[in-house]
């Protein structure tokens, strides 16, 4: 029975991999040539909507989203929640240009990081954490100031499906310095692409992007608050619909 997931799983990562070589190789050969928003475009843009179209055709994950006309026109900071790498893939593809808080490790990685170092993203040290917390301050607001978006994981690392943690002050921090506004995306991507698992379940992820929280006037606080309660109650009825699915397939399994 696990044959079949199994293979679609190997398939996916074939072409994850060879696509990152060649496109890692390709951007190091071009997009240094590149203005920054342009870079963006040729680095991540089309290697994640690449990625992101292999994984469906490979092993069944569609996405649906909800709120894309929140996203606004100017720069913004996108609170992702952060359950497996699909996130960290899909995230590159709501907002462009954007930067990309990360662990300083992902650009060790061979291609991937030697190309995503291209795009400055802010890397920080993570066992740092006052100097990582102050170079967000300074970078992010340097790379709004230019155009940029901002993603980050306001949990600070992944949460299980299910599973919700206490959000960091680092993103709500730099919105009230800088006034930019925050929009928080809720998923359930992990059911579809759990985290350090190599198989993958095939279904349609739910996406829903918050309306923005203007940041104005507003504490990192007030601005945390809003946004953690929004996301959980934007998860806890993802959670609902799942468990409702899961139900429904029971009944459909015993009435066989």
């Amino acid at each position: 029975m696990m044959l079949i997931p199994a293979m679609r799983a190997a398939l996916f990562y074939l072409g994850y991999i060879v696509s990152t070589i060649v496109w890692g190789s390709l951007s190091l050969a071009i997009a240094w040539t590149m203005p920054p928003k342009a870079r963006f475009v040729f680095v991540i843009g089309a290697w994640t909507h690449f990625v992101l179209w292999w994984l469906s055709v490979t092993c069944g994950i569609r996405t649906h989203v909800s709120g894309r006309e929140h996203l606004p026109d100017e720069p913004c900071i996108l609170l992702v929640k952060h359950q497996s790498t699909w996130d960290t893939l899909f995230a590159q593809t709501l907002l462009r240009p954007q930067t990309t808080l990360i662990k300083r490790e992902l650009l060790w990685i061979p291609f991937f990081g030697w190309a995503f170092l291209l795009l400055r993203p802010i890397a920080i040290n993570r066992h740092a954490r006052i100097d990582a917390f102050r170079q967000l301050m300074k970078v992010g607001a340097n790379r709004l100031g230019a155009g940029f978006s901002i993603s980050l994981f306001p949990e600070g690392t992944r949460m299980p499906w299910g599973k919700q943690g206490r959000f960091q002050p680092g993103g709500a921090a730099l919105a009230s310095s800088t006034g930019t506004p925050v929009l928080v995306v809720a998923h359930d991507g992990g059911r579809y692409w759990p985290a350090h698992q190599f198989i993958k379940n095939p279904g349609t992820i739910e996406v829903r992007i918050s309306p923005p929280i203007d940041a104005n006037g507003k504490t990192s606080q007030v601005i945390n608050e809003l946004a953690e309660d929004w996301l959980r109650r934007e998860m806890s009825e993802l959670e609902r619909r799942a468990d409702g699915s899961a139900g429904l397939a029971l009944d459909v399994q015993i009435d066989h």
